[in-house]
């Protein structure tokens, strides 16, 4: 551990050696009233969006349909488990006001809750990223997927992802970065600075992220061209794809919802470490309020973006057609008519065909 060093020479622990409790940060940003309200609000979301997901797994009957229920599934329990753990620490830190270097002498609680931070903050970024691949695949590649695919390949991506975002959790405490106590006392995180190893691990934590985000914009942008390209198409017989543009419409919601609320911590920190300046605490804490919206938001994505719950909506549309061209009359009434244009010059050019005879032969 990183902390062993330090702890030689001086008598403070290394999650104390940067600020040190109690601390007079009386900030409105960091007020009590922001911690409970989003862990009041996040957990029965997730806990709803959880049910749901249940209930519709059981109900699924394509393939492609239960892996993206299988990422959801990994999605909202990472969401729950990040907002129960660091909430509970928050709150009570809030309620009770207790000592850290009273409550925590070795940093092993502070460093707990600083992997907490770092590793249900990757999660949702990079479950993000490989729900994205696993689109891209699914629409793109079709050819790919084989009989024999069972619901254990989206099952291990997932453990990947967990497995991955819980290394680069690790990594301060083998020498990379290290966690640290944060103004206004109430919570750790790892040490956002310019020197050393922390400017290394701030890196890393920012470009998982930043790429993360980025990979998941690519795919699902290719994902998109892909579906609109046959869902337009002028071929009447493909198969119905209603289900794939209802997953599609889920996942760019996701990715546009993990964007607004990640971005700005992510460049704010690498900006803060690139830059050599001083850590603005205020700004801090804003982009992290932020973040943690995306916890809250993201069930809310698939309790409410559903066709089953657009009907209920939306009675008077008409949900029950296969096409998912119902929902834009223009945009299909534009393509029937290119669509039957093209029809009619193709049989023109069949009747001129067929009126140019062929040269009499001679009858013996």
């Amino acid at each position: 551990m990183n902390a062993s060093a330090p702890q030689q020479s001086n008598s403070t622990p290394l999650c104390y050696s940067i600020n040190s409790p109690p601390f007079t940060y009386n900030h409105p940003i960091a007020s009590a009233y922001y911690s409970s309200i989003f862990t009041l609000l996040g957990l029965p979301s997730n806990l709803i969006a959880f049910i749901v997901l249940i209930k519709s797994f059981k109900e699924a009957r394509s393939r492609s349909r239960s892996f993206f229920l299988i990422f959801l599934g990994g999605l909202v329990v990472t969401d729950f488990m990040g907002l129960l753990v660091t909430g509970c620490i928050t709150v009570s830190f809030h309620i009770t006001h207790f000592n850290w270097r009273n409550l925590d002498p070795h940093c092993h609680f502070c460093n707990f809750m600083g992997m907490s931070m770092v590793f249900y903050g990757l999660c949702p970024l990079m479950l993000g990223a490989a729900m994205a691949v696993e689109r891209f695949t699914g629409i793109n590649c079709p050819f790919t997927r084989t009989s024999s695919q069972t619901k254990g390949r989206p099952i291990s991506m997932v453990l990947l992802v967990w497995f991955t975002a819980g290394c680069v959790a690790l990594l301060p405490l083998m020498g990379v970065g290290g966690y640290h106590i944060q103004k206004p006392g109430s919570w750790c995180f790892f040490l956002i600075s310019y020197k050393g190893n922390d400017q290394i691990f701030s890196l890393i934590f920012s470009v998982v992220g930043l790429t993360s985000i980025a990979v998941s914009f690519l795919l699902n942008t290719v994902s998109v061209v892909t579906l609109i390209r046959v869902c337009c198409g002028q071929d009447r017989t493909q198969r119905r794809r209603d289900h794939e543009v209802e997953m599609m419409v889920q996942l760019i919601l996701i990715m546009v919802i993990a964007s607004i609320c990640w971005c700005p911590l992510l460049i704010f920190i690498a900006q803060t470490v690139l830059s050599e300046a001083d850590l603005q605490v205020r700004y801090l804490l804003l982009w992290l309020r932020f973040a943690t919206w995306n916890q809250i938001l993201d069930p809310w994505v698939y309790i409410l973006f559903r066709r089953s719950v657009l009907r209920r909506i939306s009675p008077r549309s008409d949900w029950s057609r296969s096409s998912i061209m119902t929902l834009y009359p223009t945009l299909r009434e534009t393509i029937r008519r290119l669509t039957s244009s093209s029809l009619e010059l193709g049989e023109m050019d069949e009747m001129g065909k067929s009126n140019v005879t062929a040269p009499p032969t001679l009858k013996p």
